[in-house]
């Protein structure tokens, strides 16, 4: 049998490098759901050991048919034994637009992060773990962006049930998540957005509870109260109290209903 190979010295040929006819450009084209071990930074605690999941996109031109998609993990290579920051992240998007011979580009990442957390009454410690996202957006022509997306769970008691009920009211875990746009691109603090979401809640979670602990987390519940209305706008009016390098920011709370088929919801947009 004869296996036909390449000839060495015979030049492959680079199709998505030849120019496109239909002269229609693409906002974003690349790579996604690229699954690897990651370090993450946060400035309130030490660096961790985490998974994360990337997605990394450039404009493409009119002209041109393709880009080129092995650039991306080449470069992603480069990086993902480092330790991850908004910082480290701006200078991967830069290099990422000359790699790709590019105007814009975004780079995101989304992990779960842990806390260490003490339980009220007993003291055992265990981890909670949060979805974090990072996105660097990179543009030539405008100002670049770093935005930090996280999902904090929590629990929400009913005011009305509380105040219709002889005893009891009614409560429910709930979805706090919380998009945050900063003016300039450094390094922040994921756990302490983390911890304004927690204290703004009914009441907030953990891991490992003993029976004291969960007295405690019922009956602090019931003595705050909250709407899926009072969740957003008490941590709203907490960020407005630190609104330090923020641009904007987006604020939604889910309660998941233990008396209702439905979910409540709410949401906040605020430029500032």
């Amino acid at each position: 049998m004869t296996i036909n190979t390449l000839n060495p010295d015979s030049t492959i040929p680079d199709i998505q490098s030849l120019s496109d006819k239909r002269h229609i450009p693409i906002k974003r084209v690349g790579i996604r759901n690229l699954c690897l071990p990651a370090i993450i930074s946060d400035l309130d605690s030490k660096t961790q050991n985490t998974t994360a999941n990337w997605t990394m996109t450039v404009s493409l031109s009119e002209k041109d048919k393709g880009t080129h998609m092995s650039r991306f993990i080449t470069l992603l290579e480069q990086y993902r034994l480092k330790i991850l920051t908004p910082e480290l992240l701006h200078q991967m998007a830069l290099e990422m637009l000359d790699l790709l011979q590019s105007n814009s580009g975004d780079i995101s990442l989304s992990f779960p992060f842990f806390m260490e957390k003490t339980a009220p009454v007993s003291k055992v410690k265990s981890l909670m773990n949060y979805q974090v996202e990072f996105i660097v957006r990179v543009n030539k022509e405008s100002k670049d962006e770093f935005e930090l997306i996280l999902q904090i769970p929590v629990t929400s008691l009913c005011p009305c049930s509380k105040a219709i009920s002889t005893y009891g009211a009614h409560n429910q875990r709930s979805n706090i998540t919380l998009s945050i746009i900063f003016k300039e691109i450094s390094d922040i603090s994921i756990s302490k957005f983390i911890r304004f979401a927690e204290e703004e809640s009914s009441c907030e979670l953990w891991s490992l509870l003993k029976r004291p602990d969960e007295k405690y987390v019922t009956e602090y519940a019931y003595d705050h109260p909250k709407f899926v209305e009072d969740l957003i706008r008490d941590l709203a009016s907490r960020i407005d109290k630190n609104l330090i390098n923020i641009s904007k920011y987006k604020i939604e709370a889910e309660n998941f209903e233990s008396i209702h088929n439905h979910s409540a919801y709410a949401v906040i947009e605020k430029s500032v």
